[in-house]
């Protein structure tokens, strides 16, 4: 079975992963909650950095368990992306409870995003159910997945943590979600029948996430864009998802949008010619879609408009700074392992798994 090779694949020398666990720790947080430039810290260095104390455990102990459990089963995307909206659940309708709050934020821009396509009955807005869960799974963890294994193609289709470190995550992702749920439920707890609901939800993406196979589908020949040409696809597509109206409409397009999105990604990458650069390419448009988008975005709270955009830049120039080394990384070791058409045995069979 591909789950017992993966099983006993031995783990690589703590050199060779403490980078990648460390960045996936960083990026997670990263991309989830400053790239968009949203929060009242966009002004404050310092809290940016000190935020990282909580939304590191509470991102990115996730997003590398998520990577661990798929890559020592011998899955691939799919389970990451079905454990992705797993986790996205947890995060909105279970820890935070963001999704049925109608008070979350004490800000008018909160009710005109959730009002128009409010369920009354359910407590839930379409607009941010598709939001919140969206944007777990391409921001909080698939995208920060993809561009950090580009980071470390050597050891990307590899465990990088021991029984110790699976642990280690654990408890410090139950730290996290204990911090962020007593914050969050002083003034609001979602009924028991939402919790029930958003739980099964959960567990229900966690158990499909499970039963995709572990083998790939067999690749076809055929046209597939270059990688700058998907990344820009995936741009203007995840660009048209932030910018769409949250009216029931905007809400039917920003779904149709995503769907398309992610119907061409799985398409091309049952072909033969789809490699490693294809895979940075859409993991890197979600972060160039937000740290561009972030110039428009006007942070909660007041904040200067000379801190904003400074922060908005340095994010920016970081975000450049670390898909070129990325890029330079796959090409490094293309010539080493055959090519990227070639190392289809890798991370990128595993997306079609």
């Amino acid at each position: 079975m591909a789950s017992a090779r993966t099983a006993r694949t031995p783990i690589p020398p703590l050199r060779h992963r403490f980078g990648p666990i460390l960045g996936l720790l960083l990026l997670s947080p990263i991309c989830a909650e400053y790239l968009i430039g949203y929060l009242e810290v966009m002004g404050s260095p310092l809290d940016l950095l000190t935020g990282l104390l909580i939304l590191a455990p509470l991102y990115g102990t996730a997003a590398v368990v998520i990577r661990e459990v798929t890559r020592r089963t011998g899955r691939g995307w799919p389970s990451i992306l079905l454990l992705s909206a797993a986790f996205g659940v947890i995060q909105a309708g279970l820890v935070d409870q963001s999704l049925f709050n109608p008070d979350f934020v004490d800000e008018p821009s909160w009710d005109l995003e959730r009002l128009p396509t409010v369920i009354p009955v359910l407590g839930i807005s379409l607009n941010h159910v598709l939001d919140f869960v969206a944007g777990h799974v391409i921001w909080s963890f698939a995208a920060p997945i993809a561009v950090i294994e580009s980071c470390a193609p050597r050891v990307a289709d590899r465990p990088w943590l021991g029984r110790a470190g699976m642990v280690v995550m654990a408890v410090l992702y139950g730290l996290a979600v204990l911090v962020i749920f007593r914050e969050h439920t002083k003034d609001f707890m979602a009924s028991p029948a939402q919790l029930a609901v958003a739980a099964a939800v959960a567990i229900a993406l966690a158990a499909a996430a499970f039963l995709a196979p572990h083998r790939p589908a067999l690749r076809r020949s055929g046209w597939v864009p270059a990688p700058w040409l998907a990344g820009s696809i995936a741009v203007a597509l995840m660009a048209v998802h932030h910018l769409l109206p949250a009216s029931r409409p905007g809400t039917a397009l920003d779904l149709l949008t995503l769907v398309l999105l992610g119907g061409l990604v799985a398409w091309w990458a049952r072909r033969v010619r789809w490699g490693p650069g294809h895979a940075l390419a859409v993991g890197g448009a979600a972060l160039v879609t937000n740290a561009g988008l972030s110039f428009m975005v006007e942070p909660l709270g007041g904040v200067s408009l000379t801190s904003k955009y400074a922060a908005n830049a340095v994010l920016v120039l970081g975000v450049l700074a670390l898909l070129f080394w990325a890029r330079r990384r796959l090409l490094e070791t293309a010539p080493a392992q055959g090519g990227p058409e070639r190392r289809v045995g890798t991370e990128v069979r595993g997306s079609v798994s």
